[in-house]
């Protein structure tokens, strides 16, 4: 026996050995039924080299002759001669040759205890580059069937864990081995569940000698790196120099100059390092924050990039993710799919792949069945045309088949690209605007800053005459300043704008995957909330996608409905059960062929329930055939039928067909599709359903009238209309047809699809989603227009898209082809009413995306076939379907609809407005405290007599720390609420700050101006602290820092020292009442509209909650431990209660600025910005030629000192984080070094955009196989 099938002699009737040919003998009718590579959708559908009635024991190409007994070859063109040796580049090398390692990936060839004939890197020969010359050497597709220890049949096993037996490859490429007995295959029951639980030690064999389908994971920025990068801000490396040298002097000051008389030691110190402690703390709640971030992203992307792959295990077509494919897996091959592995192809029926992404070869590659090619390498008539070689990376743009997986991972020809290629998270169109705008701010703030500084310095340079100091505390004051002046540009730069975007984006797209939108560019979702328009498709998105056949037409004279009550005018209409049974056993055959034949379905596992799997249409045919017909399972009934040709589903033609080979020699073509397509295509009916045999008679005028009208009936009733044809052939390709030019075997189908026989019409019900005519009604009134797009006919999308709401009195509803054909301007013109396309193909849904986006719309549009790839990337936000969409459509487009629901989309557009009102809350919050407390440390300070701000920069970082961080945290975290439905979207080019927000953004920074200002100027006043410096209120107070003088001199310090304290008091609140403003005024961002109710939702918001309650937790602490480190003082009851009270009316203050119009507040601002502009640009034009000498110095110093002392940093910093990133990336170095090479030899500009992920679907791979692991 084979050596895979001791492994699991418990299971052995449920494993089948590994196949090679099968048998063509009349005894091959007991070859297992299962699910082979030959099949429409993944059943059994072989080709004419393996017909169970042909008594021919050759195997034949595809231009072979069915009635050829001889042992011949025909040439492609379709003539019987002898054909001469052809040759392929390596014909004639020996298998050392074929299979030599390169000198990069030597590490491949080399594997320990491998039970395997094959190792990776010859496996990889194949395809680097494409090799017939080693696929001979391997022995074909049965030599790496054999070596693989897999099955060509039932695929591998389930249960399979170690392997015990080992296969060397002079085994597996031994010509005795090529083929496998017959007897040594086990029939696999078709009732035999496969079992989906975890087997423990799955696979560990090949997992370790060939990985399994994963990229590493692209090494994660530390969050000691994160930290790096946090500080590696310029302006922040300034402020700890100058806390450094202000520590230095600080320090120097204690305990190198003696205090003077009656003075205690000097802690100046203590501002130096109480600025390099709040350093250190924006430092790590940044870096923290990153690494949160960064964690989203990294989960958010592997989910991104999972997806599930059609494979057969165990003889059983089954769903496994992307990630657990195997070397050895036998994968299915269906026209959309994304290939997800390398491997050859077993067989199929016309497959084509676009390996442009992968090779560059921008034709279509006809794929050649690994059987036929290896036969012809055999006879000796092989050329270098042939391909059985299926990449990773690729698309299949046409056919079915199945394909035997030879590499995964880093060792797949995509993996060995893209392990070169891993791209950060690109940057989204708000973040690039609010990037911008925190440039400009910062400049103005920088300006600010500037300005402040040389304002003092020239107080202090103008004073140096007079002051008495000590050099270093000279040096101290100016230190001072320029920390002051540096602070505020710290507090003026808002950093935290883009870092908002990201937290509000990680956030909605986290929230989002629970509620079924798989975000894949975080673009999409911002740009969703804006959306105008949404191009919806019907099927699975408006409806539930669980179709039912409930009526229908047999010939044109029966007809039957599974709901009588509805029909009981209609006395001729019978049950199901009924009219099936008045088939005669041929009709009953034809119409069994037509459904389970002509189909791309397939038996297969669903949450462990045997069920069919595939398109909905066709799986409710086939429930409907195997209730009515005695449909047996769908492998049997294709068992027996030989497949000569398919024409698979076309979505502008409508329809799709097979040619099958009938027992008489003659051959039969079967069609199904859109109803009144093929009853256009129908000139015969047959004569007697319960005819002994197949007559037919002409399709009266009379008769096509009768069909015409129950198609129409059935549409008025929201039902999709399915029609079957047939016709009889004597020979094919029949004479005088075209034929296909590559393969003069096959037929045009255009050319054969006419003088068909009208076999019967269905009607197939779809009911509606839950709650879809809810959501459609909440697009609406969101200022948002729905359009269905479907390619049901005018009636069917007319009768769904009322019961759904899109359809008005006053809409216009409009068919693809008639819509194709209007001009520019005419569609224009009737776009605005358009509200549904019917019978639309992928290019009407272009135009119709492409004409919106010219008119100014946001569009959204669904998708799910490889077609509307075209118009999902034009579209603004494309939705693909997770269920029914094809891997070239889920590529295509910016989010994935896991439920493909539109109540999904409907939560996409909540969360993309939630996301701009985020971005929108903090920048309004921002703004605010932005201008207040610039303008408060300038005035501050300017007006100090000492020049010290009233705001000290320890204060003013925790105030950048309260700005940045914690409001973005806070803000950015709001869900959604209903009522976010209610206004009109943003148009494109709307501004970022609207006239509201400016509105609450000024008006706020005049109450906490005012009010701080008030304090500030006149609270000594005002709080009568100008009365509690008397003597007589002093007492000995101060006897400490006064004793040591008498009389007057005594008398004055301790009136000194009480002024000071009363001013060190009045700075506490100032500040104090500063930081509760933003604490209150934070709640008044909650909301962006005029409405009063700013707690409304709070309570669900928990981040929003936490970070308040840490704020104002931090802020009590400070006061009352702060000290020293924040140049304040402990303050009393009464005085915290004036702090509060002064900061809480700036909630009613909120009230009364909603209650100002905006079209009032516009003016006032339009009025107010044109004379600070006329003013303004004067005096910038002055400070520019003032301050280009500062300029031009400053870049100078960047150049020479900075920039050479950055990329210091940065270097030892890189050595020291990737030392340890290094040792852990050795046991993933095997193939890297092959990989790089691959990369290098190829077009680097073509893989940058294969790795972009905003390239072009025609340049994008799509991320499928190579997914990082997390």
């Amino acid at each position: 026996s084979h050596p895979a099938d001791s492994s699991n002699s418990d299971v052995e009737d449920l494993t089948p050995s590994p196949s090679s040919a099968v048998d063509h003998s009349p005894s091959s009718l007991q070859v297992p039924i299962s699910p082979t590579a030959k099949s429409l959708g993944g059943e059994t559908l072989r080709s004419r080299a393996e017909s169970f009635n042909s008594t021919a024991e050759t195997t034949r190409s595809r231009a072979n002759s069915f009635n050829s007994k001889a042992e011949t070859t025909r040439s492609r063109g379709n003539s019987l001669v002898t054909t001469v040796r052809s040759r392929f580049e390596g014909d004639d090398w020996t298998t050392e040759e074929a299979l030599r390692p390169d000198k990069t990936n030597l590490k491949d060839f080399e594997v320990d205890n491998s039970p395997f004939a094959f190792s990776p890197g010859q496996l990889n020969k194949t395809l680097n580059p494409k090799s017939l010359a080693a696929y001979k050497a391997l022995g074909g597709i049965y030599g790496l069937e054999y070596g693989l220890q897999t099955d060509l049949v039932a695929g591998l096993s389930v249960d399979e864990t170690s392997i015990p037996g080992k296969v060397s490859f002079d085994e597996a490429t031994s010509p005795t081995r090529s083929q496998k007995p017959l007897e040594a295959r086990r029939i696999i029951a078709q009732d035999v569940i496969v079992t989906d639980r975890q087997v423990q030690g799955q696979f560990h064999d090949r997992k370790r000698v060939f990985n399994d389908n994963r990229l590493p994971a692209k090494k994660a920025i530390s969050i000691w790196q994160l930290f790096w990068n946090a500080y590696n801000d310029r302006v922040l490396m300034i402020l700890t120099i100058a806390a450094v040298i202000s520590l230095a002097l600080g320090i120097y000051e204690a305990v190198g100059q003696p205090p003077e008389e009656g003075e205690g030691a000097s802690v100046d110190w203590v501002e130096g390092l109480a600025i390099m402690v709040a350093v250190v703390i924006v430092v790590l709640v940044t870096g923290l924050n990153d690494y949160r971030r960064e964690k989203q992203f990294t989960a958010l992307n592997a989910k991104k990039d999972d997806r599930q792959v059609k494979a057969i295990r165990s003889g059983k077509s089954v769903m496994i993710s992307v990630f657990d494919v195997m070397v050895g897996d036998i994968l299915h091959l269906e026209s959309g799919d994304a290939i997800p592995a390398d491997g050859i192809l077993v067989s199929g029926h016309g497959v084509r792949c676009d390996e442009s992404s992968a090779t560059g070869e921008s034709d279509a590659m006809k794929k050649t069945a690994g059987s036929e090619a290896w036969q012809r390498i055999v006879e000796g008539t092989a050329t270098s045309k042939l391909d059985p070689f299926i990449i990773s990376g690729s698309k299949v743009l046409e056919g079915v088949g199945t394909y035997l997986v030879t590499s995964v991972g880093v060792n797949s020809s995509f993996g060995k690209i893209m392990m070169g290629l891993q791209t950060e998270n690109e940057e989204t169109p708000l973040q690039a605007k609010l990037s911008k705008m925190a440039n400009w701010i910062g400049a103005l703030g920088t300006s600010a800053a500037g300005l402040l500084f040389f304002v003092l310095l020239f107080r202090f340079l103008a004073g140096l005459p007079n002051n008495t100091e000590s050099p270093a505390r000279k040096g101290q004051i100016f230190l001072d300043i320029l920390i002051v002046a540096i602070t505020i540009i710290v507090v003026a730069v808002p950093e935290g704008l883009p870092v908002a975007v990201t937290l509000a984006l990680s956030f909605a797209t986290k929230r989002m995957f629970k509620e079924n939108n798989l975000v894949r560019h975080l673009r999409a979702c911002e740009t969703m909330g804006n959306a105008t328009t949404i191009c919806s498709d019907k099927t699975g998105t408006l409806t539930q996608n669980k179709m039912t056949v409930v009526a229908g037409l047999l010939g044109t004279q029966v007809n039957f409905a599974r709901d009588m009550e509805k029909n009981d005018e209609k006395k001729s209409v019978l049950t199901l059960a009924s009219a099936f049974g008045k088939l005669s056993p041929v009709t009953r055959n034809l119409l069994l062929q037509s459904v389970a034949i002509n189909s791309t379905a397939f038996e297969g596992e669903e949450d462990g329930k045997a069920t069919y799997l595939g398109s909905k249409t066709e799986t409710a045919l086939l429930t409907m055939a195997k209730e009515y017909l005695g449909m047996g399972p769908v492998a049997e009934e294709r068992a027996g039928v030989e497949v000569v040709q398919l024409f698979p589903f076309d979505s502008d033609r409508k329809c799709m067909g097979v040619v099958i080979r009938l027992a008489s020699g003659s051959y039969r073509l079967l069609v199904k599709g859109a109803a009144e397509i093929m009853l256009a295509h129908a000139t015969q009916e047959l004569s007697d359903i319960s005819g002994v045999s197949l007559d037919t008679v002409v399709l009266s005028e009379s008769a096509s009238m009768l069909v015409s009208s129950n198609i129409e009936d059935f549409a008025t009733q929201s039902l999709r209309t399915i029609a079957m044809l047939y016709r009889d052939f004597p020979q094919w390709p029949p004479v005088e047809v075209q034929t296909l030019e590559e393969d003069r075997s096959m037929a045009v189908f255009e050319d054969v699809f006419d003088d068909m026989v009208f076999l019967g019409v269905v009607g197939i019900q779809d009911p509606l989603r839950d709650g879809v005519a809810y959501s459609v009604k909440r697009c609406q009134d969101a200022g948002i227009v729905v359009r269905m797009v479907t390619g049901d006919n005018l009636t069917t999308a007319s009768a769904i898209a009322v019961q759904c709401g899109i359809k008005t009195e006053k809409g216009l509803v409009m068919e693809g082809p008639k819509f194709r054909q209007l001009s520019d301007e005419d569609m224009d013109s009737i776009l605005p009413d358009l509200q549904v396309l019917a019978r639309s193909s992928p290019d009407d849904k272009r135009i119709l995306v492409s004409r919106l986006k010219h008119l100014g719309e946001t569009v959204a549009v669904t998708g799910d076939g490889t077609n509307d790839g075209p118009a999902l990337k034009m579209a603004d936000v494309g939705f693909s379907m997770g269920i029914a969409g094809t891997e070239v459509a889920k590529e295509a487009s910016a989010i994935i609809l896991m439920d493909d629901n539109f109540s999904s989309i409907v939560k996409a557009v909540m969360w993309g407005r939630s996301v701009n009102d985020a971005v929108s809350k903090f920048l309004q919050f921002q703004l605010t405290v932005n201008i207040t407390a610039v303008i408060l440390a300038f005035i501050s300070a300017v007006s100090s007599p000492d020049m010290h701000s009233v705001l000290s920069a320890v204060q003013l970082l925790w105030v950048n720390l309260i700005m940045d961080t914690f409001a973005a945290l806070a803000l950015a975290t709001d869900a959604p609420t209903e009522k976010i439905l209610d206004r009109k979207p943003a148009p494109k080019r709307a501004a970022l700050i609207t006239t509201n927000m400016w509105k609450m953004i000024i008006g706020q920074a005049i109450y906490q101006l005012i009010v701080t200002f008030v304090l500030y100027f006149a609270g000594y006043n005002i709080l009568g602290y100008n009365e509690q410096c008397s003597i007589q209120d002093i007492g000995q107070r101060y006897q400490n820092e006064c004793g040591f003088l008498t009389g007057l001199a005594f008398e004055t310090c301790q009136i000194e020292h009480c002024n000071d304290a009363l001013r060190t008091q009045l700075n506490t609140m100032v500040f104090n009442t500063f930081v509760w403003m933003q604490i209150f005024n934070e709640f008044n961002n909650r909301r962006l509209d005029n409405k009063f109710n700013i707690f409304e939702g709070v309570l669900r918001n928990q981040f929003f909650i936490g970070i308040n309650c840490i704020m104002v937790g931090g802020q009590i602490m400070i006061i009352f431990v702060g000290g020293t480190a924040f140049q304040i003082t402990r303050i009393d009851g009464p005085q915290w209660a004036v702090c509060v009270l002064c900061a809480l009316p700036c909630l009613f203050w909120a009230v009364l600025l909603r209650c100002i119009p905006d079209k009032y507040a516009a003016t006032v601002f339009g009025f107010a910005s044109r004379v600070w502009l006329a003013g303004a640009r004067p005096t910038i034009r002055v400070l520019a030629l003032l301050f280009r000498p500062v300029v031009r110095g400053w870049r100078q110093l960047s150049k020479h000192v900075f920039a050479p002392t950055s990329r210091f940093s940065r270097r030892t910093a890189g050595k020291i984080f990737k030392k340890k990133a290094t040792e852990e990336e050795k046991p993933h170095s095997k193939g890297a070094a092959a990989a790089t090479a691959d990369v290098e030899a190829g077009d680097s500009s073509e893989m940058k955009e294969m790795a972009s992920p905003t390239a072009s679907p025609q340049q994008a791979p799509p991320p499928i196989t190579l997914t990082t692991a997390t």
